[in-house]
């Protein structure tokens, strides 16, 4: 399971399925090309991302299939 403060680098290295998926909700990651050094959680309040807890339930419901 991800939570939103997990560190963007050990969410890519531990489940880089989710790498395409976050793109898309607009979370760039480390493989994407950006380097991002914090949580998830800060890298979507600096994109102006305010559903967090709601990407965090579609990826982990990602992860369960």
């Amino acid at each position: 399971m991800i939570r939103k403060d997990m560190l963007i680098e050990d969410l890519v290295q531990e489940y880089p399925k989710l790498i395409t998926p976050l793109k898309l909700e607009g979370i760039v990651c480390l493989a994407c090309g950006e380097a991002v050094w914090g949580t998830l959680e800060a890298q979507a309040l600096e994109k102006g991302i305010a559903n967090i807890d709601e990407i965090v339930d579609r990826m982990n419901k990602l992860l369960a299939k």
